[in-house]
């Protein structure tokens, strides 16, 4: 019993080691005597998961909307009779694992990340990696993970400063994540310019988290480059990057409706040509961005942020996004853009102010008078301009308040529900817990 009770406080003891940094961990480590049994078991275990890390957060919020049942891209639409609400947007729980050969070369790493809410519970990241040692430059990723297109698509949600990413990306690329795999060239251990050059290229299923399988073979093919901070004098840091993603689905029935102009008036015009079945409808996007961070005294500092998306995309009658499964009704082809611009300063490590402008056209041959005349025109042709503004507050690394208020307009156009601004104007105080 004595025996079993010792086993119990030194497993306990070297598990709570695995938390703490790996130079502790060492220490304690130090104090098991690894000549006997129980000793030489502790330290197979801490061998195993020494290199394991834990870590997530919390973002419990309150929201008030103009309207009742409003449709919102700020954590979802409002229920029918609702204009504000308690709700947890997100609950994260990530663990990673990575393994070094000969204790100093990272040769795996492999990521599990769950979300949690009142919603259910969801996988958001399932993915092991491959580290190339030789040149240390290469890895290869595969499984579950976000797809590497613009910046804003991949700053974490814990590290962004308004509450949620712009319009476009949540349609174009719902859930930021999708199957597949991926090359990264990211020279590791370099002192010279290679050191801030990353370039990531994949092939995905294409359809995202939305899915639950795949349903064609068509795959898209991403490619992101991007030079890393780096400084242009002693208080100016910039970094940028280009993005490309060529992909699209299958055309399962003869119905496809693309935007032309004919005889002087745009429209939507049917192509039932029955041979293009089976063939690939277009999904193309192009990104550019750019990042510019100037360093003041006193910890304080200003960011600019600028990014452009704009391609074609295609989807169905009332909606811009991926389909999740194959449709039955026509396919809709649109020319679309959009862009994400911050304007971000830091009074100190603690205080910062933030504003944010995006829009996204997801017809970029419509005009606003021409919706709801021209034929086939849907609302999901409509533009949205969304400007925000809010206070974030960092107590610590591990609590921050975040204020935010969204001021949404859309095209007043020809089509009923939409010939005014809708009122769908949001207000998030957000609190958001890290460990």
């Amino acid at each position: 019993m004595k025996l079993l009770l010792t086993k119990l406080v030194l497993l306990l003891f070297v598990f709570q080691a695995v938390s703490i940094q790996m130079a502790q961990a060492q220490f304690l480590m130090d104090m098991v005597d690894t000549t006997k049994d129980v000793g030489k078991g502790l330290l197979s275990i801490y061998k195993k998961y020494d290199h394991i890390k834990i870590g997530g957060y919390i973002q419990s919020q309150y929201q008030q909307v103009e309207a009742k049942g409003a449709k919102s891209f700020e954590g979802g639409d409002f229920a029918t009779n609702v204009d504000n609400r308690f709700m947890l947007r997100r609950g994260r729980i990530r663990f990673d694992y990575v393994h070094f050969s000969n204790n100093t070369k990272p040769s795996v790493q492999f990521v599990f990340q769950f979300d949690g809410t009142e919603r259910g519970v969801f996988i958001r990241d399932f993915w092991g990696r491959v580290f190339e040692n030789n040149l240390k430059l290469f890895s290869l990723s595969t499984g579950m993970f976000a797809r590497p297109f613009g910046y804003e698509l991949n700053l974490s949600s814990s590290d962004r400063e308004s509450p949620e990413r712009g319009r476009m990306s949540q349609i174009l690329m719902k859930t930021e994540r999708d199957m597949g795999a991926m090359i990264s060239l990211e020279p590791r251990g370099r002192n010279n310019w290679l050191h801030y050059v990353k370039i990531d290229a994949g092939l995905f299923n294409g359809q995202g988290l939305a899915a639950t399988a795949d349903y064609d073979s068509y795959k898209d093919f991403i490619i992101r480059a991007n030079a890393k901070p780096f400084h242009l004098n002693k208080s100016l840091l910039f970094s940028t990057g280009i993005s490309y993603l060529n992909g699209g689905f299958i055309q399962n029935n003869k119905y496809v409706y693309n935007i032309a102009t004919v005889n002087g008036v745009t429209g939507f015009t049917e192509d039932s040509t029955s041979s293009k079945v089976g063939t690939r409808l277009p999904r193309k996007y192009y990104g550019a961005d750019a990042q510019l961070k100037w360093l003041h005294a006193n910890n304080s500092a200003t960011e600019l942020r600028a990014e452009y998306w704009w391609g074609t995309q295609t989807a169905n009658a009332s909606s811009t996004e991926t389909p999740a499964v194959l449709l039955t009704e026509p396919y809709y082809i649109r020319p679309f853009n959009g862009a994400f611009l911050y304007l971000l300063h830091s009074f100190d490590k603690h205080n910062q102010l933030g504003i944010k402008y995006d829009w996204y056209d997801p017809n970029t041959k419509l005009s606003a008078g021409e919706i709801g005349q021209a034929n086939g025109s849907k609302a999901a042709d409509i533009r949205y301009n969304t400007m925000g503004a809010g206070y974030i507050h960092y107590f610590d690394d591990n609590l921050k308040v975040v204020a935010w208020y969204n001021w949404v307009n859309n095209e007043h156009t020809q089509l009923s529900g939409y010939t005014n601004n809708v009122k769908d104007n949001v207000f998030t105080l957000r609190m958001q817990y890290r460990f």
